[in-house]
């Protein structure tokens, strides 16, 4: 490979990897082994979900990541690989590819990364597709903040209905003109 069509997809992979906006997460996957129309399927059931797979030259990709925050995939990066990209987080990402596992053969799970922190092999990938997206966890948060005000509310109510239970009959024995007992 010449050194112009080098520099031009180093360009491409800083654009896409190392630039500004680009991914601070992702997963190493390879697809060696996997059959063409398994690879098609697979890409496009992941563009609706706006997750993208680059395959990448491991040299090439490994000059473009140093420094960026996907570095630490660098050791991944052997044999055929490719990167998994995009969607709301890499969480999304691995929840697709380790659901897809199954239905394409031959797909391997390198490893991943999020906010620094590297997942390797399957095992790894798996474990993350566990974790909550970001959004769950701001659900789950606010599930947390909201629980102890919701039972403070039930605290006060339960005996203020019941002093109001006993207004509303001490009041209907006053309206009869009855006496009240102490």
């Amino acid at each position: 490979m010449s050194k112009s069509v080098k520099d031009m997809i180093k360009r491409d992979y800083r654009t896409k990897f190392a630039g500004e906006g680009g991914p601070s997460e992702a997963l190493v996957i390879s697809i060696r082994g996997v059959k063409g129309t398994d690879t098609t399927r697979l890409r496009m059931g992941l563009a609706k979900k706006n997750i993208k797979i680059t395959v990448v030259r491991n040299s090439l990709a490994k000059g473009v990541m140093e420094g960026s925050p996907l570095a630490p995939l660098a050791d991944m990066l052997e044999g055929s690989s490719a990167l998994a990209y995009g969607g709301e987080s890499v969480v999304e990402v691995a929840r697709e590819i380790v659901a897809n596992l199954t239905k394409t053969p031959g797909l391997e799970l390198k490893g991943a990364i999020l906010d620094g922190q590297v997942f390797k092999g399957k095992a790894g990938v798996t474990e993350l597709s566990k974790f909550p997206t970001k959004d769950e966890a701001i659900g789950q948060v606010v599930t947390l903040v909201v629980s102890p005000a919701r039972k403070l509310v039930g605290a006060i109510q339960g005996p203020g209905s019941m002093l109001a239970g006993i207004l509303k009959a001490i009041e209907g024995k006053l309206e009869k003109g009855e006496a009240i007992a102490k």
